[in-house]
């Protein structure tokens, strides 16, 4: 070789090949708009977008097959390059013309050599054949064979394993440490380490309060005699900068003075990019706006601070929606509700919703499970962090262990401490008249439950990572019995996943309660007695069938249980998973468990997921059936299980 060292991405710029650096831009192109671009193909290479008729009539089909052989790295190289290289991954498809193949290989050429840098192996060799030509040899517009699939060929020598040597971080870099970027020497020197690191250096800068830090210098220098890299990368700060008097642009609608206080951003603060990150997101979750983007200036205004506007575009304020459920031992359920964002400019928000439970399953019109109310939020109350909740609702339940009609108005006030603790507290009344196994009663009861939730969950309908965790202690008094008692409950889900894409997901879910005070079960109301059974809770057994019986065998409810279920979520393809899962629960007549009725049920499911949640599809078998109990269990809804 005739020089030793070999300089890599030299400067401030990237140039890795001009091929590979076009190869990169089309691919963060697609990852961005894909979902809104159409379709589009260059030269037969289908690029981005569905295939129509259109791109996939190609006027001069030119087919291939790739011979593809890969000497030396180790033992993953060899699938990780092939999944890279668009003539393996499209050789089922036809390239249009001879152009098209040989652009294709050229561009293919640039990928791979970029892939070997990916995987530390800066002294790799790439070479590609068309019909036993070197890909560099051809000139002009070749000829290809149009009767046969024209051979290609790519031999790929991976050359040695390169490590870091010397790293050097200088100017504004200098503060930190290299092994917080896995710049780290002796470790393989991975190509993206090296931009992951530049970039997050910039980034570290910036939450520093640098909303103008950049990279200055980054070297990347090969010595091919003993395989190392040595890395340089330099960083100016720029000055300290507080955020400017926050301007509101493009509402029509909303306040702009609570955008400002809901977004939780004002002058004087440090600039921190994560912040004003989580102030959009804050903003987004309203559901009030259809866009919402923070913008900072390029230079300090003559205060020495940095504008900043935060700019909205109106979403569609009124909405509504339907939705089902359906088991085989539960039957059908409906809903439907009408809602509005943005009442008063504040996003206010008021829900009207309506549902009906059991349909096929109860006997009659009068069993049939009816619920309804009305719901007013006013987000960033008192406190940009705080909401307040003011409902009144109504239901006619009839579950197998009673029946029951109640009016309950409540008003609670949530308050969200960081990015994933809620707290809530306030105040219900509720009045029901219930029949059950110790007769017909009326129950007004006054409570002030008090909440504590945590939700680090990625995605609330298809969880593959995070705690999903619901406290609750409800103090309550009943009027007319003169009786006092609380209630205390905890439920906890929680995800682990692993494999490509997330393919296998672990989810686990536990939940335990208690109740305490009354002189008897028949003083506290059966809708607060705690029950077991259910697609919400252990598939395969009727709703709320899983309690204690009294001596006639009906169902009592109980004052504590413990619950929990495993399942896991297999992905068999993208859009499919298998779900095995086990449900179990013991519901005592005791303020503690005493796992003297431990109920069970195994099962399988179906997931088929779509850009709004899974479709969810089980079948669950009780383990040991109460007497006349269902065989067997079939629910279908969206979203997971848990």
């Amino acid at each position: 070789m005739a020089h030793a060292f070999t300089r890599l991405f030299p400067g401030i710029a990237v140039p890795v090949k001009p091929g590979l650096l076009l190869a990169v831009s089309l691919f963060a192109c697609v990852g961005l708009s894909a979902e809104k671009a159409a379709a589009f193909s260059l030269f037969g290479i289908h690029l981005w977008g569905e295939r129509d008729a259109e791109v996939d009539t190609v006027q001069d089909p030119v087919r291939y097959t790739v011979n593809f052989t890969l000497t030396g790295g180790d033992s993953d190289l060899e699938g990780f390059l092939r999944r890279r290289s668009e003539l393996v991954s499209g050789q089922d498809q036809p390239v249009d013309g001879d152009l098209g193949l040989l652009v294709k290989a050229r561009d293919d050429l640039q990928i791979l050599v970029g892939s070997l840098y990916e995987r530390a192996y800066y002294g790799g060799l790439v070479d590609i054949y068309i019909e036993g030509r070197p890909i560099t040899d051809i000139v002009g517009l070749p000829n290809f064979d149009r009767v046969n699939p024209v051979p290609v060929t790519v031999n790929v020598k991976a050359g040695p394993l390169f490590n870091f040597a010397r790293i050097d971080l200088q100017g504004d870099a200098a503060q930190f440490d290299p092994a917080k970027y896995d710049l780290v020497t002796g470790t393989p020197a991975y190509s993206t380490t090296i931009l992951s690191a530049a970039n997050a250096i910039v980034n570290d800068l910036k939450n520093e309060g640098h909303p103008f830090a950049e990279i200055t210098q980054r070297e990347v220098i090969a010595n091919h005699d003993n395989a190392t890299i040595d890395v340089i990368i330099g960083a100016m700060a720029g000055p300290i900068a507080d955020l400017g008097p926050v301007a509101i642009k493009g509402s029509e609608a909303v306040d702009p003075d609570f955008i400002r206080h809901y977004s939780r951003l004002k002058a004087g603060q440090r600039y921190s990019p994560e912040e004003l990150n989580e102030a959009a997101n804050r903003l987004r979750k309203l559901n009030t706006f259809d866009s919402v983007v923070i913008n900072t200036g390029d230079a300090l205004d003559d205060n020495g601070q940095l504008p900043t506007t935060i700019n909205v575009k109106d979403g569609k304020f009124r909405y509504f929606g339907v939705g089902a459920t359906i088991s085989s031992i539960d039957g059908a359920g409906l809903e439907g509700y009408w809602g509005h964002r943005n009442l008063f400019g504040h996003a206010e928000g008021l829900k009207i919703e309506g549902s009906v439970a059991r349909i096929g399953e109860a006997s009659g019109f009068d069993d049939l499970d009816f619920a309804g109310g009305i719901t007013f939020t006013r987000p960033g109350l008192f406190l940009p962090s705080g909401t307040l909740t003011a409902s009144l609702l109504t239901a006619a339940e009839n579950p197998d262990p009673y029946n029951a009609k109640s009016v309950a108005a409540a008003v609670t006030y949530s308050y969200e401490q960081g990015d994933y603790n809620t707290i809530t507290g306030g105040v219900e009344t509720r009045y029901a008249n219930i029949e059950d196994a110790f007769g017909t009663e009326d129950y007004l009861t006054f409570s002030v439950p008090v909440a504590f939730d945590r939700d680090s969950r990625n995605d609330a309908l298809n969880p593959t990572e995070g705690l999903y965790l619901i406290t609750t202690a409800q103090p309550t008094y009943d009027f007319l019995g003169d009786t006092f008692y609380s209630s205390f409950d905890a439920i906890a889900s929680t995800y682990f996943a692993a494999g490509a894409d997330d393919r296998f997901v672990l989810a686990g879910r536990l939940g335990v309660g208690t109740i305490v005070g009354g002189d008897s079960l028949k003083d506290i109301p059966a809708t607060d007695r705690f029950y077991s059974g259910g697609g919400g809770s252990v598939r395969g057994y009727g709703y709320k069938t899983i309690s204690p019986l009294n001596a006639n065998g009906d169902e009592t409810g109980g004052r504590s249980y413990v619950e929990a279920s495993v399942e896991a979520r297999i992905g068999v393809t993208k859009n499919v998973q298998i779900v095995p899962f086990v449900d179990a629960a013991d519901v005592s007549s005791d303020a503690f468990p005493d796992f003297g009725d431990i109920r069970a049920s195994a099962g399988i499911g179906v997931r088929y997921l779509t850009s709004f949640g899974p479709i969810r599809l089980d079948v669950a078998v009780p383990l040991d059936r109460y007497p006349n109990g269902e065989r067997y269990g079939i629910y279908a809804g969206i979203g997971q299980a848990f």
